[in-house]
């Protein structure tokens, strides 16, 4: 019998482009992987992957494989949600409630984490204490795969106005909320004394921000499109509250998303910028064959709730 555990190593492998980014993706040691998989094709018969160069890469069996499975995976995530709905316990009113345990594995973007899941996850301990919900912190790009793959059950999305964000036809998308960045400034900044900035405004400036392969570096250079010569990247950092002190330090300018952004000191002034506006649309994703889960919907609820507190944006 093929060893499902196995494949969703091999469907790691196939998402993730290489044996230790799948174990990365899953938890697990390269040589856990590696030998889940060899242990895969010995049950199969069959070579799963192949070397390419420094790497590896399925054969068309191995694609086949994870292919197939889809369909099955799918079939199990539904079964488990139904085992799921056994359980009950008497709700504050004295109706039957059901009892959520399980586990929903979530991925999301830093600032989400921060400014959203540090107060959500609390309290899901809280009310749901049989329910386990681990975190992994990762780009929306990366994150969708993940959930697309099965890695994880949850995911927490941004888009920056038109960057493009594909989304597989067997994910579910819930908008949240509208997020907006500032451009952050030293307040003795020539600019500081405006309540709005255009891209014209700052074409002149040097810029701190995150890495050219992530989601808001791709929507700062969009926010420049006409504006020759601009934006002048002089440092990078991953961290926005780097940026901060970055930009108090005199090294140039930044631009910081609200959620997750701490009070900003007396030095430094935060404005927003117009035509366009920074703002990005913040979802949680999921796959179909979720949706009747009630762990995850317990989660999906939760991260809703959260979303219209007092700490959103």
């Amino acid at each position: 019998m093929i060893d499902l555990e196995a494949v969703v190593a091999l469907r790691a492998v196939a998402t993730n482009g290489s044996v230790a980014a799948a174990a990365d993706a899953l938890g697990f040691t390269p040589s856990a992987v590696s030998q889940q998989i060899k242990r895969l094709e010995r049950g199969t018969r069959v070579a799963l992957l192949e070397r390419a160069g420094r790497g590896v890469v399925l054969t068309d069996a191995g694609r086949q494989l994870v292919t197939s499975s889809a369909t099955v995976l799918a079939d199990l995530e539904r079964i488990e949600a139904d085992l799921h709905l056994t359980g009950q316990t008497m709700g504050p009113d004295g109706a039957p409630a059901r009892r959520i345990t399980g586990e929903v594995r979530i991925g999301a973007f830093s600032t989400a984490v921060r400014g959203l899941l540090v107060d959500v996850l609390p309290r899901l301990r809280e009310e749901h204490p049989e329910l386990r919900v681990p975190l992994r912190e990762s780009e929306p790009w990366e994150t969708i795969a993940l959930v697309a793959s099965g890695q994880r059950d949850l995911g927490i999305v941004h888009r920056w106005g038109g960057v493009a964000l594909a989304m597989p036809d067997h994910l579910v998308e819930t908008p949240l909320f509208t997020d907006v960045a500032d451009v952050i400034l030293r307040r003795e900044h020539p600019l500081a004394g405006r309540t709005e900035l255009t891209p014209a405004d700052l074409a002149e400036q040097q810029w701190i921000a995150t890495f050219d392969s992530t989601i808001c570096r791709q929507w700062l250079r969009r926010l420049f499109d006409g504006v020759s010569n601009a934006p002048r990247i002089v440092h990078e950092s991953m961290e926005f509250e780097n940026h901060l002190e970055l930009v108090r330090a005199g090294l140039g300018v930044a631009l910081v998303p609200r959620m997750g952004r701490p009070p900003l000191p007396d030095d430094l002034v935060a404005i927003p910028t117009v035509r366009p506006a920074s703002t990005r649309g913040v979802s949680a994703v999921h796959r179909r064959s979720q949706a009747d889960s009630p762990a995850l919907q317990a989660v999906l609820d939760a991260v809703r709730a959260g979303s219209a507190g007092p700490h959103a944006p």
